[in-house]
């Protein structure tokens, strides 16, 4: 039986694109993780779409992580920046896909004001979980200064960003086999059409891209 388990993993691994492949060119197209986390983060992003020309609802909260414009780099594009620029390795994309579920899913009080992802932070929150992850997951890493410019942002900023960051998860960086499992599943659903009868599972609220977080 768990024979049979690391073979569907190893499988679901080298799909997503996170095992080395020899026979790959490293300028080829980027690896599958890349783009279904681009996918997730934007279906996210609309599910969280305002009807209304408003900038931001009253009972979300408004971070340092939010702009006061939408950038105009996609996300998609944006996410394959980082990933042409940073190198680091495609399971940091996964392990950063989990701090920012992490950040956002803090555990909610009534008076407290919701933290969703939209236009307005998600790339703040991916470059800067995608350096925690990079820093925590690698044994090289670029500093903040090269992340800022990946990034489009200062190094003061970026140095700013990862702190709150740290501190908003509560320096939270581990992530188990099983976690890391649950995400890359999040990922390969992203190729499925997405059931909302079919939400809960064992991933418990958050199953698939299409729900709001």
């Amino acid at each position: 039986m768990e024979t049979s388990k690391n073979s569907t993993n190893t499988s679901l691994f080298q799909w997503l694109g996170l095992l080395e492949d020899s026979d790959q060119p490293s300028d080829s197209t980027p690896p599958r993780v890349i783009t279904l986390l681009a996918s997730i983060l934007e279906k996210m992003i609309q599910k969280n779409k305002k009807p209304h020309h408003t900038r931001h609802n009253k009972d979300d909260e408004i971070t340092m992580f939010h702009g006061s414009k939408a950038p105009s780099m996609s996300i998609y594009r944006y996410t394959e920046r980082i990933h042409r620029y940073a190198q680091c390795s495609p399971a940091c994309f996964v392990a950063a896909f989990a701090y920012m579920l992490r950040y956002l899913q803090r555990p909610e009080a009534t008076s407290t004001p919701r933290r969703r992802l939209t236009a307005l932070n998600v790339h703040r929150l991916l470059i800067t979980s995608l350096l925690v992850a990079a820093k925590f997951l690698e044994r090289k890493c670029y500093n903040n200064a090269y992340y800022a410019k990946i990034g489009g942002v200062s190094t003061e900023e970026m140095n700013t960003l990862e702190r709150t960051f740290l501190f908003d998860v509560d320096f939270r960086l581990n992530i188990t086999t099983e976690t890391f499992e649950k995400h890359c599943l999040m990922l390969q659903r992203e190729t499925v059409p997405c059931d909302s009868r079919k939400l809960r599972t064992v991933l418990g609220e958050i199953t698939c891209g299409c729900q709001a977080i």
